[in-house]
């Protein structure tokens, strides 16, 4: 069960996403391939809150996974900055600590759409991309900050 994001313009996502304006060189099958993925990516719900659901019931409703949702949030602005340094720097073993950081709690959290895009940033740091990396930063940070705002508005003030 996928929730909707309530953070939308009533646009479809794709033409709001932070990452519309971001331009992909299609030179070759790759480029295209990735060009593709992250129009798919902005299609993505920004939150699945079934995910935090799911996991407070297999903890027995111990509160946990609200306290995960408050860490994920007060977290963001370090792990953006991390990986912004990294990309920005081109050094790929910080930038690939820290773009998987991203990937698994945004997955735990039940940021879909950000997982994704922190996969395909993964795949461009792994490829030496940094060029193609440093510019879908913008839309990661936009919509990181909306994944951040979601739990914090929804779920924590709900269950807290």
């Amino acid at each position: 069960m996928q929730s909707q994001d309530s953070g939308s313009s009533g646009k479809s996502p794709a033409v709001d996403s932070p990452l519309a304006g971001v331009t992909l060189p299609a030179t070759h099958v790759r480029a295209a391939a990735a060009a593709l993925s992250l129009e798919a990516a902005a299609l993505l719900p920004l939150i699945d809150t079934a995910v935090l659901d799911e996991l407070e019931d297999e903890l027995a409703g111990s509160g946990l996974a609200q306290r995960f949702a408050r860490d994920y949030a007060a977290m963001w602005d370090l792990r953006l900055a991390r990986l912004g340094t990294a990309v920005d720097s081109e050094d790929e073993a910080s930038a690939l600590d820290a773009v998987i950081s991203l990937k698994i709690s945004s997955t735990m959290v039940g940021g879909v759409r950000l997982a994704r895009l922190a996969e395909l940033l993964e795949d461009l740091i792994r490829r030496g991309d940094f060029v193609r990396g440093q510019a879908m930063m913008a839309g990661v940070a936009q919509d990181g900050a909306r994944t951040v705002s979601e739990p914090q508005s929804t779920y924590i003030l709900e269950k807290g």
